[in-house]
């Protein structure tokens, strides 16, 4: 059986900074949009690296404490990481369900934090955008939004492939993670441009890798409302 990732902070260390910053962004994510419903939240980033399965496994934790049922959903079916920073095996998941090779008992996992679910990517297919923009994945995304509370889904970087455009308009929000010091402000400002243009409810920016401290001992994730977001940012 795999080992979990030790990138699973809230769970794993409960009282520290960052988990204290993933609880601090969930309660924002909570507030940002009183009159639409958030039950499917997308997380992506400009570029690979950027650690966003990271924020999406941490936030999905986040969530489950306060009681909701939540599932993490890793759409990553290029480069997928869900399954290796909760321990969990990778095969069978999404692809196999959306090809028709295994059924909903096959893929759901319940992973051994309370509340917590998560469907792991499945074999890596050789057409990804294809099973993503399918009715197949729609009719997934529509059952889990009826049997879960909340939805995590883990997407493919933005500029990199098209997978996360065409996720973020089956999604109620998109949250957007930039690795601070990274990406450079044409990628992040493209990627940006990139979800608009496909009509994505851009809920903000989680800017990763801050470290006020100096201390390079943990890493620091904070929310920024897009409503705050000036025609420079």
């Amino acid at each position: 059986m795999p080992h979990r990732n030790h990138k699973l902070v809230v769970h794993n260390d409960p009282k520290s900074v960052g988990s204290e910053a993933f609880r601090t962004l969930r309660t924002n994510i909570q507030f940002t949009s009183p009159d639409r419903e958030l039950r499917v939240i997308m997380v992506t980033s400009a570029a690979p690296g950027e650690g966003k399965s990271t924020v999406a496994a941490n936030l999905a934790v986040a969530f489950s404490e306060t009681g909701q049922k939540t599932l993490l959903l890793d759409c990553d079916l290029r480069k997928p990481t869900v399954h290796k920073i909760l321990g969990i095996h990778r095969t069978p998941g999404l692809t196999s369900l959306l090809v028709g090779d295994a059924g909903w008992d096959d893929v759901l996992r319940e992973v051994d934090i309370p509340n917590l679910y998560a469907i792991p990517s499945g074999p890596v297919p050789p057409n990804p955008a294809e099973l993503i923009g399918s009715r197949a994945m729609r009719a997934v995304l529509q059952e889990v939004r009826e049997g879960f509370d909340l939805v995590i889904v883990d997407a493919p970087p933005v500029v990199a492939v098209a997978d996360a455009s065409i996720l973020s308009t089956m999604v109620d929000g998109v949250l957007f993670i930039l690795a601070a010091g990274d990406v450079t402000r044409e990628v992040a400002q493209h990627a940006k441009t990139m979800l608009e243009q496909a009509n994505a409810n851009l809920l903000g920016v989680v800017f990763n890798r801050i470290d006020p401290s100096d201390k390079k001992s943990y890493q620091y994730y904070y929310y920024y409302s897009s409503d705050a977001e000036t025609d420079d940012d």
